[in-house]
């Protein structure tokens, strides 16, 4: 019983600081549309049912009673509809419909005030400020990880060697009979072995060293160990080449050159520049998981449909990722600050997550509104160019259609992520 508590506890603790997230999210737009004049009508943490709200000045702040997002009501988003000729179609109709229920709060003293008067770069700072928070929010947690208590990080020293080389589609991943030996096994690689260079380069970082395996693909290679205290060559042999994760999409199996070590590990800590290449790496890694999200997102409906345990690097909902963290804090066999550095982690991979999504270039996300402002600028800085008028603003009400195709995709996804969470979580343990 106390394990569930302590579960619970750990992953309602987890959904309130990303749902403190995401109103931080919502601050990064509230503040400089604020600074630069905009008029701001509502600032609220969640959906639906008003659950308490104040006023202060112009702004309505708020909780509402879905706790699954934010948002921030800038006024004058949509240009005014501008003269007509020929037939109207259903997306122009759609536009101005969208258009004429936000302009009926709109009054004469607004003018200057809407988000579409301001300047381009005065746009893209106020939607990027969401993002840039979450920016924030994921390199001070991560980078407090980094300093406070480290990463498990590999080493250059040998922890393990590979004997074999077992076909991925075994069940028993042990050595049978007939099975050829590993590169590493052939060349005479051991536990305790120091790795100095590959074919003649230097080694750094194990990274290094496994990039540099991959891309020898069957190729000769010579290998330098440190050896009780000497340097000992080993003997020339050819790498193989067989499937490996993809360190972008762990999911996605490449082939690339395969030698059969694996290396020691220990806990490091790093600064600013380390947390960087963290959060770069990371970035990197999101980027992909999120241009492979539909996929995916296809691929948890139907492994939860046929039965099939959940791909480990799949993605998750805020209810499965605080489900995961509340385990990790239950799990014994981890040292408890260990469990605390993943936790943690664990949070601020969630805060950059958030900050990528919203960077997608479509509406109604804030990637699709600096677009539009972005094609604004571009569409002016022509005009001024080749001497022609203003060609005025961009009318993103025209995109509403693709805002409510992404809307339905990510809630429909949310829904299937959330109930999969429930009924077949991802085990990490």
């Amino acid at each position: 019983m106390s394990d569930v508590l302590v579960i619970i506890g750990a992953a309602i603790l987890f959904f309130a600081l990303i749902m403190a997230s995401i109103a931080l999210h919502e601050v990064g737009h509230l503040v400089p549309a604020k600074i630069f004049g905009v008029k701001v009508t509502k600032y609220f943490v969640g959906f639906g049912k008003t659950l308490w709200a104040t006023r202060r000045g112009e702004t309505e702040y708020g909780f509402k009673a879905i706790p699954l997002g934010g948002y921030v009501r800038l006024v004058g988003m949509y240009p005014p509809q501008g003269a007509r000729t020929g037939k109207e179609g259903p997306v122009t109709r759609l536009a101005d419909a969208a258009r004429e229920v936000e302009y009926e709060e709109i009054t004469p003293a607004d003018d200057g005030r809407l988000f579409h008067q301001k300047k381009t770069w005065q746009k893209l700072i106020i939607m990027f400020g969401g993002p840039a928070m979450n920016i924030l929010l994921a390199f001070l947690i991560i980078g407090s990880v980094n300093a406070l208590h480290g990463q498990y990080r590999p080493q250059l020293t040998i922890a393990a060697v590979s004997e074999c080389i077992v076909p991925a589609a075994r069940a028993e991943q042990t050595c049978q009979p007939g099975d050829p030996q590993t590169p590493a096994a052939k060349m005479g690689l051991k536990a305790g072995d120091t790795i100095v260079s590959f074919n003649g380069t230097p080694i750094s970082n194990w990274t290094n060293f496994s990039d540099l395996i991959r891309d020898n693909r069957d190729q000769p290679a010579t290998v330098v160990v440190l050896r009780e205290g000497a340097q000992v060559t080993l003997p020339t042999v050819n790498t193989v080449i067989t499937g490996v994760p993809d360190r972008l999409n762990p999911s996605r199996t490449i082939e690339a050159g395969f030698m059969g070590v694996s290396p020691d590990y220990a806990r490091e800590r790093t600064g600013p520049v380390g947390t960087t290449q963290d959060i770069w790496l990371m970035t990197k890694q999101s980027v992909v998981g999120l241009a492979n999200f539909p996929v995916k997102v296809w691929n948890v409906a139907a492994d939860m449909v046929t039965g099939k345990p959940r791909d480990v690097n799949g993605p998750m909902s805020i209810v499965g990722a605080s489900r995961t963290a509340g385990e990790i804090v239950a799990e014994d066999s981890i040292p408890a600050n260990d469990r605390a550095a993943s936790w943690f982690m664990m949070l601020g991979s969630v805060n950059l997550f958030v900050a990528l999504l919203n960077l997608v270039p479509l509406m109604p996300l804030d990637g699709g509104h600096m677009a539009g402002a972005i094609w604004e600028g571009i569409r002016r800085w022509f005009a001024k160019l080749r001497g022609r008028p203003d060609p005025g603003h961009v009318d993103t009400a025209k995109m509403l259609p693709v805002a409510y195709a992404v809307g339905a995709f990510l809630v429909s996804s949310g829904a299937v992520l959330i109930i999969a969470d429930v009924v077949s979580p991802i085990k990490l343990f």
